[in-house]
């Protein structure tokens, strides 16, 4: 499959409803996938500590999550489609599993969020089978939490730690986890819960929902500040031709 680089960081050349069929057909075949849904702020993380970098080499898939992603291969003469968002598949393999009554489990979030975001899937899809559940305060080593997950034995696993956590929660346990899907999906069942909503069709139109969500979420400023250093990465990559 043909991947695009971006400082080290291997993107999947694909659209967001490829993506998801892709997905479809690996879960049908009860394939063992990884997913990492990686925006700038990731893949700085990923430059700069070698446990992350790590942990981003042992996914199957890495989509650009992060229109900042999108922008830098379109300024590297090797643009990527567009946006693949752990929101956006979570939600177009949720009709899937409803369709063949798939096996989900629902890792993350506060206890009150969790039991809001089961209730709110199984009155939109009535044939899923929602097998186990945890919420995402639990340390990194709790075998509590992965034992529960062998004994749900998932067709999905939806993990909702926020980034870096939930890709070094998958990365450390993969090996001995059963054969499911794992995808990152940050605070996606917040936004199913309804107590955070997404960014109006607007700002996702222009690319703006990292503004919407720093305006309704101050204290994520300092994370931001990884943008503009991702962008004067690429910078030097365009003007200098060295592979940061």
């Amino acid at each position: 499959m043909r991947h695009i680089t971006i400082m080290d960081v291997p993107f999947l050349f694909t659209t967001q409803k490829a993506f998801s069929s892709l997905l479809a057909e690996r879960i049908e075949k009860k394939l063992k996938t990884f997913v990492i849904t990686a925006n700038p702020e990731i893949v700085m993380m990923a430059k700069e500590n070698p446990s992350i970098k790590e942990n981003v080499k042992r996914a199957t898939y890495v989509v650009a999550d992060g229109i900042g992603i999108i922008k830098a291969s379109q300024l590297l003469k090797n643009p990527l489609p567009e946006r693949v968002t752990g929101y956006d598949t979570m939600m177009q393999l949720l009709p899937i599993a409803d369709k063949r009554s798939y096996r989900i489990f629902l890792l993350g979030a506060q206890q009150e969020t969790l039991e809001k975001t089961e209730i709110a899937l199984k009155n939109r899809y009535s044939s899923i089978q929602i097998v186990g559940k945890h919420h995402g305060f639990f340390e990194m080593t709790s075998k509590h939490v992965t034992d529960q997950i062998m004994e749900a034995s998932p067709d999905i696993t939806f993990v909702a730690l926020g980034a870096p956590r939930q890709e070094e929660w998958i990365a450390r346990n993969l090996s001995t986890l059963p054969n499911s899907l794992y995808i990152g999906v940050g605070g996606s069942f917040d936004v199913i819960a309804g107590t955070v909503k997404r960014a109006p069709i607007i700002f996702q139109k222009l690319n703006l929902e990292w503004f919407y969500r720093l305006v309704k979420q101050p204290s994520r400023w300092r994370r931001m500040l990884a943008l503009p250093r991702f962008a004067v990465h690429i910078l030097k990559v365009k003007f200098t031709r060295n592979p940061l």
